[in-house]
């Protein structure tokens, strides 16, 4: 018997409710204590958490961690971070609640961490991702021991185990301060056309109309409309002043870490609000070479949080140079909700890499350049391509070039005089 006690990462669904008895039963743990740790979830959640945890006897923690989490949502806005099109929640969420669930282990002498999740998902790698740096033991019910969700309602119901208030309905649903997930059921065909009661955070796209102000810091927000709020606040308002013009549905095949291709259906309101903000403050504010190279270092730092790899020393190199390019990148840039959709229609920034007076029409100089100086560029500019286009051989209609079969029989000819 292994003795000694165990962490479990605790929501009070069926995965967590009948890992309960097995980690006793199967692994030999003498007590487990459930840590549900606060991202931004309904009350709800935390209630049915608790409310289970007492029935099964279990001593229930509840870490808040909504300002760490805030927090890392705006290094993803610094890095204009989206995987495969939607801004991360999910995924940024996983490494922040894994971290808390340890160091409650920790304080608590636990010999053991453990986790409801399955062996299909990316959560069960984000999770171990930051328990394997410790000298816990990690601990994996449901993938280690084949479970299916049929044998854990049947083996919930021999026990008597409380897993009503765990109940979701017909769909799967993942909520953080960030974003909101929906899936399973008949979503999982492709084809389905999702009904509008799957979505919690957004009405349905309306012709009204609505403008707001972001302001940003080193490329963090900072306020909206000139009031200034700290993170999780801003996040808040914006979620529910966006969410009622229908911004932030995102529905697509996602292609998860172990291979597999998903339906999912998310809502993200403020994420795409100030996703969208930030870009339109870059385009102001940084220089054509930096915007290019940006999105390289955003799809980098996108893939690595995706697999739930935070910590990992490439993306705290990546941070360095999002650090150096983000101290520009302060100003306001004006969003209209409209139709559904974020839309930039303003920015400023003392910073802004933009001249009105050398664009205009209507200036005839730019910095004491003229119109004419441009003369030499505008020759030069395709000089090589028109070499090598010049110096191209024509193509037969076979596609090899002209007048080669001519030349192949000429020498075939000439091999034969010679003979």
């Amino acid at each position: 018997m292994t003795g000694g006690t165990v962490a479990l990462a605790f929501s009070g669904g069926l995965d967590t409710t009948v890992c309960v008895p097995l980690l006793k039963e199967e692994y030999g743990y003498d007590d487990v204590i459930g840590v549900t740790v606060d991202v931004g979830q309904p009350d709800s959640e935390f209630a049915e958490a608790h409310e289970t945890a007492d029935a099964l006897g279990v001593e229930h923690y509840v870490v808040d961690a909504k300002a760490e989490f805030a927090d890392l949502c705006f290094d993803a806005v610094q890095a204009n971070a989206t995987y495969q099109g939607y801004p991360l929640g999910t995924a940024l969420a996983r490494p922040v609640i894994a971290e808390a669930i340890l160091e409650v282990a920790e304080e608590h002498d636990c010999a053991a961490v453990a986790h409801g999740c399955t062996g299909k998902g990316n959560d069960q790698l984000r999770f171990e991702a930051v328990w394997r740096a410790s000298d816990l033991e990690v601990i994996a019910p449901v993938r280690e021991l084949g479970l299916t969700r049929e044998w854990e309602i049947e083996y919930a119901d021999e026990k008597g185990l409380p897993v009503e208030s765990g109940n979701e309905g017909a769909w799967s649903i993942d909520t953080n301060l960030w974003s909101r997930s929906v899936e399973g059921s008949k979503l999982e065909d492709p084809g389905y056309e999702p009904p509008e009661d799957i979505y919690d955070w957004t009405d349905a796209p309306g012709s009204e109309t609505e403008t707001v102000e972001i302001a940003f810091e080193g490329g963090v927000p900072v306020a909206v409309d000139g009031n200034e709020m700290a993170p999780v606040p801003l996040i808040e308002y914006l979620n529910d002043l966006a969410g009622g013009y229908g911004v932030g549905r995102t529905d697509m095949m996602e292609d998860r870490m172990l291979g597999l291709k998903v339906r999912e259906n998310y809502e993200h309101p403020a994420a795409t609000t100030l996703l969208t903000a930030h870009e339109a403050l870059e385009q102001l504010v940084l220089t054509k070479d930096e915007r290019e190279f940006s999105q390289h270092v955003s799809q980098q730092w996108a893939e690595k949080a995706y697999e739930g790899l935070v910590d990992h020393p490439l993306v705290a190199a990546l941070d360095g140079y999002f650090a150096q390019t983000q101290q520009t990148v302060t100003g306001t840039v004006t969003v209209k909700f409209e139709g559904g959709q974020a839309r930039p229609v303003g920015r400023e920034s003392e910073y802004a890499v933009y001249s009105a007076d050398a664009a205009s029409f209507d200036t005839e100089t730019v910095n004491g350049i003229e119109q004419a100086d441009a003369t030499g560029v505008a020759k030069y500019h395709g000089f090589q391509s028109r070499l090598a286009n010049a110096s191209k051989p024509e193509l037969a209609a076979d596609g090899s070039a002209a007048g080669s079969s001519e030349a192949s029989t000429d020498e075939a000819d000439q091999e034969a005089t010679d003979e």
